[in-house]
């Protein structure tokens, strides 16, 4: 396929995907788009996870080697001032899941003009990346098991990297998480008159201070892990004594053992907390998706079909993505694509209200997926 009419075909999806980005499961306008593109390819899409597609092309063996692309969007105000810009106030694409689907939509195109593969081709398009876990619903939904699914590849665009560079990281590469919150319930009262009021906001910084000693003191130096407070709200005015706090936080690690221990920690701790505050305090935690672990075998081979100057190994990150389900059923490769282009200022973080990037970028994707069912 000429490598203008491609670029055209996936720079034109991208930006009208990145002009409706939606939330979790709630992807109408998104999940309409992918499926009338399908369609238009003559492909039959088949419905998953509330919002979601599959493609399936039968190859020479039923074994299949399935592409995935999430959809969903973030609950940020974007700030990049393009002409296709977000028509949903409040919400952007601003982790790349638009390039992802256009990625594979191209590479979908790009199929229909090849011989027929060897393995049977799945591609999906999955919903919920960014919570509450739409990869959980497909496998829990039994579609890819059914579809002899026995390798996974995705791709995230990532900016840490140069333009074009793709990163790539055998074993653990991304944190087990979770989030928890913790809700203080202290008795009001004025200031001047502090023995009548129980203080949430000092129930709170006991709490805040005591977090950092339990990755440090509970967890093995050597065993990566991270809790962490990143919001503490509460208190009405400066002259009242605080009846309510509320504390938000993050808890991550590649070791389930250590996220356990760091998890059991803060239970301690609330507790004990709350026994010498006198508050009521009420611990949540959601866990959301195990460790993403890319298989050696599959990363070695990645690597071959590449010029050793067109990628990096990363070391492993404190990031977490819900591909990790996938890998819990199947051998997987999670990968970088690099989007980092300073001279055009695409060097914001993903989830920034600025992120960007060239829809180039996205044709080396393209063809990486190709080398990998082809070759």
């Amino acid at each position: 396929m000429d490598q203008n009419e491609l670029l055209t075909f996936v720079k034109k999806i991208r930006r009208d995907l990145h002009e409706i980005p939606e939330l979790g499961f709630d992807l109408p306008k998104t999940s309409h788009y992918v499926k009338e593109v399908l369609l238009s390819l003559s492909y039959d899409p088949i419905p998953v996870a509330q919002t979601g597609w599959v493609v399936h092309i039968e190859g020479e063996v039923k074994e299949a080697v399935a592409f995935r692309a999430d959809m969903d969007g973030l609950p940020v105000h974007e700030e990049t001032n393009v002409d296709y810009l977000s028509k949903h106030p409040g919400r952007m694409h601003a982790c790349g899941h638009d390039g992802h689907m256009a990625m594979l939509l191209g590479f979908a195109k790009l199929l229909k003009e090849m011989e027929k593969p060897y393995y049977s081709v799945v591609l999906l398009f999955q919903p919920a990346e960014e919570g509450p876990g739409g990869a959980k619903v497909v496998l829990e939904e039994g579609i890819l098991q059914r579809l002899k699914v026995k390798r996974i590849y995705g791709f995230h665009l990532y900016p840490g990297l140069s333009e074009g560079i793709f990163g790539l990281c055998g074993g653990p590469f991304m944190a087990r998480n979770g989030e928890f919150d913790v809700e203080i319930l202290g008795k009001s009262a004025h200031a001047g008159l502090p023995q009548e009021g129980l203080d949430a906001l000092l129930a709170g910084s006991a709490i805040l201070n005591g977090v950092s000693e339990i990755r440090t003191k509970r967890i093995a130096p050597l065993s990566p892990g991270i809790i962490h407070i990143g919001k503490f709200t509460g208190g009405t005015a400066r002259n009242i004594v605080a009846g309510s706090a509320l504390l938000e936080g993050t808890i991550r690690a590649f070791d389930k053992g250590a996220y356990e221990e760091m998890k059991e920690g803060l239970r301690r701790l609330v507790d004990g907390i709350a026994y010498i505050s006198f508050c009521k305090i009420t611990l949540t935690i959601r866990d959301f998706y195990p460790e993403v672990r890319n298989s050696p075998r599959l990363v070695k081979e990645v690597c071959k079909l590449l010029k050793e100057e067109e990628y990096s190994i990363l070391s492993p990150l404190m990031l977490a993505e819900d591909f990790s389900f996938y890998q819990e059923e199947m051998d997987g490769v999670f990968m970088f694509l690099g989007t980092g282009n300073d001279a055009l200022g695409y060097s914001h973080s993903l989830h920034h209200e600025s992120f960007n990037f060239r829809e180039e970028v996205l044709l080396k994707g393209i063809a990486l997926y190709e080398k990998i069912l082809f070759r």
